[in-house]
This record gives structure tokens, sequence and C-alpha cells, in this order.
């Protein structure tokens, strides 16, 4: 097999091609031309940042012919020999693999042999986490104390289970992610000594999806190069590694602030059934916000941006959106990715999202003045109703005109195919409904939603938008924003009612609505309790279960006329 991977063929031989690290290479440099080098080092980050690459480095280093130097020369006895393997003082094991008591014993009563090749015998030890809680008290001694012919090099990705009297042994050196413009460089730098055709903007989107792993993104670009055919176009990137291209990303969010719910579902609906990866769209979508909100503060920063290219239609829609918009659409997606980590079915939380971004309101853009006409419009109708509830106090309410009663309407029927709002069932609860059944409801909800939250998240999920709005000694109304919200609630239903019968101390079912539909079920009802007072009855259900109890004051009935129930606060 002739071929060699990307990563392999471009493994860096010195200290100048591990990328992104030079607080590491340039303190090893000079440790090692001044012979001031430790028996024992401990190398720790993420994958694929250079940990074992520059444990060999420099285990080539201190063994050069021509040591001490800065960079191994890779061209005498010594260096081709480590480099090849073939020089048996410089040993790499895999804990992962060799992780027990015998295996470190093994080592221990070797290390007191001079090396036969070389001046130091090198221990390279990668996922050195893995080894037993035996096996690193077998070490412990030796490591503090080796022979001055042996040093060890440990390396891992997890340094927390390590513990502290390893550490303590050793000198650390934590490797961080590397960043998206020095992967971008490298890349460069390989694909035109390979004499590969591709885009830079192919090569951004291979480095944001490594997150920070050159090994990661050399693997994605080799990829990348077998699926193409002469050139690696953005598309080719794109289908190899799940993203998504940033003018769908455009095309997604400028749906969802022009409250256009249908078509943000249907370019989703389109992506999945691509093949793209929900997770990875979620992610796009997370930092190509992050990117827009960061040009918005600081345009100059053009290379901070890790999503976007900032082209002419990226600078365009950077205008149109408010950062306090971005901000909470930030947190959605955000607590949208959280919750699709406990779920089989990711499409369903990316919808949930898509509609309750579709509610963010929408503030100025940054810029753009308040439109005044409007303004002043609200103003003075909220003077006029100010003016009209003072008159009311003072003259009560007798010296009005009687208000011509309401035309009577029907509900209006839910719209989304598969969920029938069952009005019946509703007007039955209403008319079984009381105080004390809504308020043991109400006092119980928090602690009701937690308990949820920890026995099916996907169920609390769908519930976070609802209020219990009326309920009787066996059934709960529970008033969502959509309907898609009241479907899911009856699939999560075997869930959610015995855990509220256990909170409630009675069986109790859900009856789920969306919320304009109890509003106008709600007002019907009102209406007719009002009539029957009108004939006689002077009880005090002319009001609305769930409201029951308020003071029936002309001057309130008046004010309700005037503005609606959401404006009103009744304190006693």
């Amino acid at each position: 097999m002739s071929y060699q991977a990307l990563y392999r063929v471009w493994r860096p031989r010195n200290f100048e091609g591990v990328v992104g690290q030079t607080h590491i290479t340039r303190t090893l440099q000079n440790a090692i031309e001044q012979n001031k080098f430790s028996h024992a080092y401990l190398f720790s980050g993420p994958r694929g940042t250079g940990k074992t690459s520059a444990a060999k480095i420099f285990a080539k280093a201190v063994n050069c012919e021509h040591a001490p130097v800065k960079e191994p020369c890779n061209e005498c006895d010594a260096c081709l020999g480590i480099q090849d393997g073939s020089i048996s003082d410089v040993i790499e094991i895999d804990a992962a693999s060799n992780n027990g008591v015998e295996q470190i014993r093994e080592i221990r009563d070797k290390v007191k042999y001079a090396p036969s090749a070389v001046p130091y015998k090198v221990y390279i030890i990668d996922e050195v986490h893995m080894l037993s809680m035996g096996a690193f008290n077998a070490l412990l001694k030796t490591l503090e104390e080796p022979p001055k012919h042996v040093i060890f090099i440990l390396a891992t990705t997890e340094p927390h289970k390590i513990p502290l009297t390893i550490i303590s042994r050793c000198q650390r050196f934590d490797f961080k992610r590397i960043s998206q413009k020095a992967m971008v460089d490298r890349m460069e730098k390989i694909t035109a000594i390979e004499e590969i055709a591709i885009a830079k903007e192919a090569l951004e989107i291979v480095a944001l999806t490594a997150e920070g792993g050159m090994r990661d993104a050399l693997s994605l670009l080799d990829q990348a190069i077998s699926y193409s055919e002469e050139e690696v176009t953005i598309e080719d990137v794109l289908a190899v590694t799940g993203s998504v291209s940033q003018s769908k990303l455009t095309a997604v969010l400028k749906a969802l602030h022009e409250q256009d719910a249908k078509s943000a579902l249907e370019s989703v609906d389109d992506l999945i059934q691509q093949g793209k990866d929900p997770g990875r769209f979620v992610f796009d979508l997370i930092y190509y916000l992050r990117d827009l909100l960061l040009f918005q503060a600081a345009p100059d920063l053009e290379h901070n941006l890790e999503r976007a290219i900032p082209d002419e239609a990226f600078r365009s829609f950077s205008t149109e959106l408010s950062p306090n918009w971005i901000q909470q659409a930030i947190r959605e997606l955000n607590r949208c990715q959280q919750e699709m980590k406990w779920t089989t079915s990711p499409k369903v939380f990316i919808e949930i999202a898509m509609l309750n971004m579709v509610e963010v309101k929408v503030g100025p853009v940054q810029g753009q003045p308040v439109e005044s006409d409007a303004f002043d419009k609200l103003v003075q109708k909220i003077t006029d109703l100010e003016k009209e509830l003072t008159d009311l106090k003072q003259k009560g309410p007798g010296s009005q005109a009687p208000s011509q009663p309401a035309k009577k309407r029907a509900p209006a029927k839910s719209g989304r195919k598969g969920y029938n709002v069952p009005y019946e069932r509703i007007r039955q609860v209403l008319n079984e409904a009381s105080k004390d059944d809504i308020k043991n409801i109400q006092s119980r909800w928090a602690d009701f939603m937690e308990a949820l939250k920890r026995t099916n998240a996907p169920a609390h999920a769908t519930l976070l938008n609802s209020k219990p709005r009326a309920a009787s000694s066996k059934a709960l109304i529970l008033a969502f924003r959509y309907d898609i919200h009241c479907s899911l609630a009856l699939e999560h239903q075997k869930t959610i009612e015995p855990l509220l019968t256990e909170f409630s101390g009675k069986p109790m079912t859900i009856i789920p609505i969306p919320e304009p539909n109890w509003q106008e079920i709600r007002e019907e009802y009102v209406r007719k309790q009002k009539q029957s007072s009108d004939e006689g009855s002077e009880s005090e259900e002319n009001e609305s279960p769930s409201e029951q109890g308020e003071d029936d004051d002309p001057l309130i009935s008046e004010a309700r006329k005037l503005v609606g129930d959401d404006l009103i606060e009744v304190q006693d």
C-alpha cells in the first residue's frame, strides 16, 4: 500500500512544524540548548494538537549527534533511527492497552540499564490517564528519581484523571486548541506542495469542523480530496463535513427574523432530508450568529470570525439584526443544543427552537431610529385610555352609554392537521372548575416541572411554554403558544399525567389548547355567565374559573372592556 494519509505524511519532524504551540516549543528548545531539561514531562491537551509529535521531536533533539541544538537535524543516524522506530532506546507505549502493574514493573526493571545507541533512553507513554492506580503507584518512585540517562514523557487528553502525586513530579505543558487561522495557513502550505487545487473558503470550513485539532483537519481534507474530482470545492467540503453553507444559514436566520416560521421550518426539513447533521447545523447557526454579533461590535476584527466569510451579503445582513435579537437567538439555540443530547429526535427540538425564535421580540437595529409616527400614536392611545379611566372613577360607570353586546363568535379551529381542539371537553371542565383546583396546581407547578425535567427531559422541554389556565378535580387545561406544542404534549401524556397526579393528589388528565383558542373559549364562557347573572343569578361564577375570587367592581368591569385583561392588575 503506497498511499499514506496526509496527517501521517505531514506529521511534524521539528519544533517549527508543531502548529500553534509556540509557548511550549520555545520553552523546550531553550531547555535543550542550555542542557536544563527535566527528567519527566507531562503533555496534556485536546486530541490532534501535537503532544505525541512534540514528544518524539524532543527525543530526537536530546539525542541528536549535534546536540545541544534547538532543532533535530533529521539527518544523523540517531534522528533517522528514532524517526523510523529502529532505535530501541526511545520507547513509545500505549497506556490504553498496557495499563497493568506488570507492564509498568517491566519498565521499572529496565530503566537501570544504560541506552545502547543514543545518550538518553526516552519513554513516551501515550494516554497515560488509562493506567490503573496500581500501575501509577508502581511508576511513582521511578518517576521521582530515575537514572540520569532516562527521560519520561507522559501524554494525555484527560489530565484530571492522573493522580496529583504523578503530576507534581513532572513539568507540565498544556497544549491548546490550534487557532483556525494557524490551521488554514498550514493546510494552504500542504496543498500547495501537494499541488491540490482548493479554495481558501473550503479550508476555513475544514478548520472550523476540526475544532482545534490539526490531525482531524488533515483527515477531513483527505476525505474531501477523495470525494472531489479535479478541484476541491466548498460544496465538496460541506458534503464531507456535514456543515451548512453560509447562504443557507443566512436564509434561515432571515426567515426567523422576519417572523416567517414556514420558510424557516421548510429550510430545516430540506437540510435534514439532504443528510445534514442536526447537531452540526445548530453548531453552525450558533457560531454564525456569534460572528454577526462580533462583526457588529468591531468590524475591524474580521480575522476573528470563525464561521462567517465577511462578504458583501454578510455585511448587509449584519445591519438588519439587532444585538438583542442575536443574543436571545443564541440562548435559544444553546438550550436546543443541550436538549438534543438526550433525544433520538433532534429535529423536533430544532423546530421548537425555531418557533420560539420567531417569538423573539425584534428591537430597533443599531443606528436606525424608532418610527416616530407609530410611537406617537401609541402614546396618544395610552393617554386617551388613562383619561377614560379617570372619568369613570369620577362619574361612575352609570354615566357611560351602555356598551353594545359583543357579537357571539365561535372559537377558531386549529389550523394544524393532526390536532383538533376538544371544545366540548374544555367546556365541561370549565363548568366543573373551581378556584381551589387551579390554585392547587399553580402552587405545585414549579416542583412538578423540576421533577419532570429529571424524569423526562423532552417532555419537560415540551411543557416549558405552557400555562395552567383552568382545572377541575379530574382535568387540567394547559394553554400553549402553538398547535405543534399541543400535539407534542399528547405524545408525552403517559409520562406527564402520572407525575401530575402524584403532585396534585388526585387523578389528573391534561387537555392541551393553543393560547388563542383558549382566549376565545374563555370569553365565550364569561359571556354566558354574565348573561345568566343578568337574568337574576348573583353567584360568583360570573367569572372565569381561573379568575374566581376577583372583586366584581363595576369600575373593573368597564376597565376590562376598554383595555382587556392583560393590562389590568387588581389588588386588594
